[in-house]
């Protein structure tokens, strides 16, 4: 019944497919990031998304509604409090977080910046809520000349530390995320510390693939911990090790672009045998969401369709799950991370007619069908219901 041993997980960091029903909550009604950023361009050619079920989520100007034969389509609103990468992927994992991770539109106050800065032995730059590209442009000159690092942050919960490679070697830049990730504790708990190396000359700075994210573990044990238990390899590819803390990976590596992640993905799956291939691809977030720049979101949207039937080939008969974690409507008024829906497209060996696997309540639905389609039992106190028994229908 829709069982296999090989799933491939793609999160399309920031796939938000309409307005969760508790947006207003977080000022981001009518946000739609993947309906927006097509409409931007006049439309977008992303046939494969579309035999997947994109169309019959959201509005998407390009792709019209329907869906192929062994695929199942619906959308996922986050149960958990906040809108941010670390909780949206945990709960993708089966964990739901009642508090979110605390937030600093003010900037950090005396006694988190304070301590990081005797420990460092240097002042910071900054101290504000930023977009990473404008604070880079802003205090970069002045980072050069002083070697203070800059630090901000932004809507989620994180600590992010610019610093010039040439200036800061990396070593350093994750030496000193590593002693504001130890500062950042209790009350001040935030989500993740963000190394945001750059690059380049005044007026011309760029930042460089090399970021690294330090969350904090999960407070449970997740999905992915079951299917390590189960003797099944986990491998993550982007920031995942970074966003689990290391927790229910096998192994893992680093990309450097979206195309990357696509790249390392098929490379894992080559291995064959079982296997889970958990993949964020965070351009989508990072290089346009956040910078509001909807025609390069498009046309990013675009480019990962392309590599879409690849992945499914390296696959063969295992079950490719395609999802998001939260927005980042690149239309809308801030750069931050808009509350949405996100989708769940579904692809396997089937020809059964496509599945609408309707609205689910919660993010953590998904998890507990990776589980369920790789044989594995949920952890106890982990929240989802699986919806692998639906996907018997695209299989026949």
């Amino acid at each position: 019944m829709g069982r296999t041993d090989r799933v491939l997980l793609v999160v399309g960091d920031s796939f938000g497919v309409g307005e969760a029903p508790d947006a207003a909550d977080y000022g981001d009604v009518g946000a739609n990031t993947l309906g927006h950023a097509a409409a931007a361009v006049g439309g977008i050619h992303a046939p494969n998304l579309g035999a997947l079920g994109l169309g019959e989520l959201t509005e998407v100007a390009g792709v019209p509604p329907g869906a192929e034969p062994g695929t199942a389509h619906g959308k996922m609103a986050e149960r958990s409090a906040g809108k941010d990468t670390t909780t949206g992927h945990w709960e993708l994992a089966g964990v739901v977080l009642e508090r979110p991770f605390p937030t600093y539109p003010d900037g950090f106050p005396a006694e988190v910046i304070e301590p990081f800065e005797r420990a460092i032995g240097r002042e910071v730059l900054g101290n504000v809520p930023a977009s990473g590209t404008e604070i880079i442009k802003e205090l970069g000159e002045e980072h050069l000349r002083t070697g203070r690092p800059i630090v901000y942050t932004s809507g989620d919960s994180v600590f992010q530390i610019a610093c010039h490679v040439d200036v800061v070697p990396l070593t350093t830049l994750y030496e000193w995320c590593a002693v504001a990730r130890g500062i950042l504790q209790g009350d001040h708990l935030v989500g993740r510390v963000i190394a945001r190396p750059f690059a380049g000359t005044p007026g011309a700075f760029v930042r460089t693939p090399d970021r690294r994210d330090l969350s904090v573990p999960p407070p449970r044990s997740t999905v992915l911990d079951a299917v390590v238990d189960a003797s099944i390899p986990v491998y993550g590819v982007g920031k995942i090790r970074d966003i689990y803390d290391g927790r229910g990976i096998t192994e893992f590596r680093y990309s450097r672009s979206n195309d990357d992640g696509c790249d390392l993905s098929i490379d894992y799956l080559s291995r064959g045998g079982p296997a889970l291939v958990v993949t964020n691809l965070v351009d989508f977030d990072s290089k346009y969401g956040h910078r509001n720049d909807p025609d390069g979101y498009a046309h990013a949207v675009e480019a990962f369709d392309r590599r879409i039937p690849e992945l499914r080939a390296a696959l063969g008969r295992g079950w490719l799950v395609i999802t998001g974690d939260h927005g980042c409507d690149p239309t809308d008024v801030s750069t931050d991370h808009t509350r949405e829906y996100v989708p769940v497209l579904v692809g396997g060996p089937g020809i059964g007619p496509p599945v609408d696997l309707g609205v689910r309540p919660t993010f953590a639905d998904l998890g507990a069908t990776v589980a369920d389609l790789l044989r594995v039992p949920l952890p106890e106190g982990l929240a989802g219901t699986s919806f692998a028994p639906a996907l018997e229908l695209a299989e026949r």
